[in-house]
């Protein structure tokens, strides 16, 4: 990666930021993006989704989460483990208490009852997305490596969640490490690549 492209995307990711902090979903928005994600999500009885739980302005995943556990799929969330740039990720039922760990991310207790599992499905946080759909994240690759990690053994579906607003109107700058989304819902569209 070139000296210039890391410092356009940290530029990006700075101004992504502050645009994001004016975005909101009501009530009728949540719900209309977990209509579009079950709509168009290919799923099956044994499928495991990873979601995430969102934190600053992320947009709000929690109603999806809510209807993935009360449809009775199986739901993980994302583990950070120190050293690597590939997240884990602990079977969640909703019953137990989610603890904070690296850089915030809450996640189920990474304790003797832990389940790990490995996802068919990734809901994918992001700053900005592209029409070839390319996400802007927090420069920290881990989507990037995992997805790239999970893709080489299975099939597996990324789809990034977001505000319409933040749609680019032009490409985002990418690298060979990039991973592309094979969808991007907001509360208005599901885009597919």
């Amino acid at each position: 990666m070139s000296e210039s492209s890391v410092e356009l995307k940290a530029e990006m990711r700075r101004e992504a930021l502050r645009q994001r902090a004016g975005m909101s979903a009501d009530a009728d928005a949540l719900e209309a993006f977990v209509s579009l994600f079950f709509k168009h999500v290919r799923l099956s009885p044994d499928s495991v989704i990873a979601a995430y739980w969102p934190m600053e302005r992320e947009f709000d995943v929690g109603p999806v989460i809510e209807e993935i556990i009360e449809r009775k799929i199986i739901l993980c969330l994302p583990v950070v483990e120190k050293g690597s740039k590939i997240l884990k990720f602990a079977a969640w039922s909703g019953e137990q208490t989610l603890v904070r760990g690296a850089f915030g991310v809450m996640h189920p207790p990474v304790d003797a009852g832990v389940n790990w599992v490995d996802p068919d499905v990734l809901i994918v946080p992001l700053l900005a997305f592209d029409r070839r759909g390319y996400r802007l994240g927090y420069g920290g690759g881990y989507y990037d490596a995992t997805l790239a990690g999970l893709r080489a053994r299975k099939t597996v579906q990324a789809v990034g969640a977001g505000y319409a607003q933040q749609a680019c109107l032009f490409n985002l700058p990418t690298d060979d490490h990039d991973e592309r989304m094979d969808m991007i819902i907001t509360p208005q569209q599901v885009y597919t690549y």
